[in-house]
């Protein structure tokens, strides 16, 4: 496993930035809970997931609602503290712990299931995420990354800010940082396929999911 100075890109999701986030994202759950229904048809209840980067914690709510054994890791101490507080206000149990995706504080073949949404592009090391994400997945197992594509337009990008249900100025700001930040630090489809290529997986099938992507992987027998 190797260890970052800085393992994630730009600034940390910390204090009143995570907080803004947790907000921001709260009044629109419909991507959380697509992403659950998609984890659900793939693994049976009971499964073990791994959610990287839950961030306030709301899809790996609505995965243990689904009757999934969740576990998630995040890299933010506010949003591990910001997590917990959710999920214990929604009743579930949630294993919620602070580490480096690249730098995993699991044991080898621990997961079902591992899956990622919106923060694969804020890692500085992805293919060593997608080594450690190949070593905590049992034999079998499958994972999924999810999140935003390099070529995504932008009338597609002002649909999805206007669904996300903001206030004036949330929105303006929700669409400045699609636009100048979280498009320029995207991955296109050639960027995928070599890092899914160079790391253990060796290969991903990269499917179009709205304005992003779902990275799908799988680990042999």
């Amino acid at each position: 496993m190797r260890a970052q100075s800085k393992p994630y890109k730009g600034l940390p999701m910390e204090g009143l930035i995570a907080t803004w986030y947790t907000k921001n994202t709260a009044g629109d759950t419909r991507r959380f809970q697509a992403v659950a229904d998609s984890v659900a048809q793939r693994v049976p209840p009971g499964a073990s997931v791994l959610e990287i980067a839950p961030g306030p914690g709301y899809l790996a709510i609505a995965m243990a609602k689904s009757g999934r054994q969740v576990t998630a890791l995040d890299i933010s101490k506010s949003f591990v503290r910001i997590a917990r507080e959710n999920a214990d206000r929604a009743g579930v149990q949630v294993d919620i712990r602070q580490g480096n995706a690249s730098a995993m504080p699991f044991a080898a073949a621990s997961f079902d299931f591992a899956v990622c949404v919106a923060a694969f592009k804020n890692f500085t090391d992805p293919v060593g995420a997608l080594n450690e994400i190949h070593r905590v997945l049992k034999p079998g197992g499958q994972a999924s990354i999810y999140d935003l594509r390099k070529d995504a337009p932008l009338a597609d990008i002002e649909n999805e800010v206007r669904g996300m249900r903001l206030n004036a100025w949330n929105s303006l700001l929700t669409r400045w940082a699609f636009r100048f930040w979280l498009l320029k630090k995207a991955y296109t489809r050639e960027d995928l396929e070599r890092m899914a290529a160079a790391s253990h997986f060796g290969r991903g099938e990269i499917l179009a999911d709205g304005i992003g992507f779902d990275l799908r992987l799988s680990k042999g027998r």
